[in-house]
């Protein structure tokens, strides 16, 4: 095996070799491998040590023992379907993401939804639909283009091209993942993060007071987990809490603008897992807190659109529920904003969540969810999946709607009902913070959000908990585990060697030519040390010797 230098030279493919290394190195990002309810799903094996192939009808080819290449815009699921139901062996399955992934998935030379042949490529959504949700007996992994990738992939597509596929016998490229098969994770656990903004106390104690709770779930879920940064879904929400936390904190600082009322920031975790997360930080209230609470507000996905949905589980007609969605649909005209409620009844006897606000209502507290989804995801469905990319979310969209909540919020509890009053006007020391905005948008986005995979004490744990630390006060975690349903296993990031290796004819010549050579330096160094006469007596068969008979 020789060491290969990928590089770009008239998109050439260059090969040399070096005495100390072996190998190409390159980042790749293991397919999640988790299980529920005991029935596996994701990429069942991590290792990988096969030649490279760029299809699948490639004639003559063992692919049980190749490992395919495909660039993500170029996957067709049902294809991938079919091989996979039939039960046909791959030796593993390596997707390559465009290099400015930024863009929503396509690389940079796709201008619209159609490949090459006008076929129409698979969504990468519904590619990480059916990775998830699927039990791959072969590794996935995912790598980003690059001139080493693209230059190591166009050779490897015009060997194939020529009928020259990879094989131990015709030589090729190899690729190796040195890693052992993925070990379950003991324990999942998960943590949330709350803080309070007490309201004014008068005469009243001031845990008395009602309270309204501003939610939104951080953590992320897809199907290469640490790809899945997860720009909107939950993004968005999380940086909507950190303003508004920032920006009420401001007026809560003077008690001449502190509302009677506690305000209740809760960032909370294990969202993609029916909200578990959400559901153990309610039964961490007391039942004071607990009663105390007028209503929730949960924040998801709110970057992306200018309709929005009101999702609630109590009828609209409900007063608390009635008072929200009025003042909000007034604001959210002036703004030119769409907004509807969407009601779904709680079915007690079924355990699915599919929206955070849910568990609130199952503990008979009123809430509603604010988000730009017009349908509940199923359980399980990628948040935060690895197409989720910081351009999936609009700046000036989130700091509108972070405005539209806040103005919705201020009307309730400085009892401004009804009244033409701007709380928090442009231009003003209230006003909304763009820079803000952008800064823990750019930060969510570079980072992975996977709750099994952040530990207890991840720097994103931190980094949120200091920041709702700097404008609240009482801020506090909990930690507790995953439902015993879910099982995930370890071994997300790992690093890709790529070999180039001769045929079986290649080796068969240099061993011939080896052995010439060693052959021609023998008698050399026989001629030169001891003379033609001894070469040639070492090659003459010895006089036999009879033995003597007593």
């Amino acid at each position: 095996m020789h060491r290969i230098g990928l590089q770009t030279a008239r998109h050439r493919f260059h090969a040399y070799i070096e005495i100390c290394d072996g190998a190409a190195v390159v980042d790749v990002y293991r397919m999640i491998q988790y299980d529920f309810r005991g029935t596996p799903f994701g990429s069942r094996r991590a290792a990988v040590n096969h030649h490279a192939i760029s299809g699948l009808s490639m004639p003559g080819s063992d692919l049980s023992r190749t490992v395919l290449i495909l660039p993500i815009d170029k996957v067709h699921v049902i294809l991938l379907n079919e091989y996979l139901q039939s039960k046909k062996m791959l030796g593993g399955l390596l997707l390559i993401l465009p290099r400015n992934f930024d863009n929503g998935g396509k690389s940079s030379s796709e201008s619209d939804s159609e490949d090459a042949n006008g076929d129409g490529t698979a969504d990468v959504a519904a590619l990480e639909q059916w990775l998830m949700h699927n039990n791959i007996p072969y590794p996935v992994y995912f790598a980003f283009s690059d001139d080493r990738v693209n230059g190591f992939l166009k050779d490897v597509q015009v060997n194939d091209a020529a009928g020259r596929p990879a094989t131990a016998s015709t030589g090729g490229y190899k690729l190796v993942v040195s890693a052992s098969d993925a070990k379950k994770i003991a324990s999942a656990s998960f943590t949330n993060i709350q803080g309070w903004l007490w309201g004014l106390r008068g005469e009243v104690d001031v845990a008395g007071l009602p309270t309204i709770a501003v939610v939104a779930s951080y953590d992320t879920f897809g199907a290469a987990p640490a790809l899945a940064v997860g720009s909107d879904s939950n993004g968005s929400g999380v940086v909507a809490l950190l303003e508004l936390a920032r920006l009420f904190s401001r007026l809560y600082a003077n008690t001449k603008t502190r509302a009677p009322y506690n305000l209740l920031f809760g960032l909370t975790s294990a969202g993609p897992y029916n909200y578990n997360g959400t559901a153990s930080w309610l039964r961490g209230f007391d039942q004071r807190v607990r009663e105390n609470i007028d209503y929730a507000l949960c924040l998801n996905s709110i970057g992306n659109s200018d309709k929005i949905w009101l999702h609630v589980s109590k009828p609209p007609d409900n007063p608390v529920i009635k008072e929200i969605h009025e003042n909000i649909a007034a604001l959210a005209r002036d703004l030119g904003v769409t907004i509807e409620v969407r009601r779904k009844k709680i079915n007690i006897s079924n355990s699915r969540v599919a929206l955070e606000h849910e568990h609130f209502s199952r503990n008979r507290i009123t809430a509603a969810t604010i988000s730009e989804l017009e349908t509940t995801p199923d359980l399980l469905d990628p948040l935060g999946g690895i197409a989720d990319r910081r351009s999936n979310v609009n700046d000036t969209v989130v700091a509108r709607n972070i405005k539209l909540i806040a103005e919705t919020l201020a009307k309730h509890i400085y009892g401004l009902d009804g009244k033409n009053v701007e709380v928090f006007a442009d231009g003003s020391s209230f006003a909304v913070s763009p820079d803000y905005v952008k800064l823990w948008l750019d930060l969510l986005s570079r980072t992975p959000r996977v709750a099994p995979f952040l530990g207890k004490n991840g720097p994103i744990i931190v980094a949120l908990q200091k920041e709702l630390a700097v404008y609240t006060s009482d801020v506090g975690v909990q930690n507790d585990n995953l439902d015993g349903s879910f099982l995930f296993y370890d071994t997300i990031q790992a690093q890709l060697s790529i070999y180039q290796v001769a045929s079986v004819t290649f080796d068969l010549f240099i061993m011939i030519a080896v052995g010439f050579y060693l052959g021609i330096l023998f008698v050399i160094l026989v001629i030169t040390t001891k003379g033609f006469d001894d070469l040639v007596g070492a090659f003459k068969r010895p006089a036999s010797r009879k033995l003597k008979s007593n």
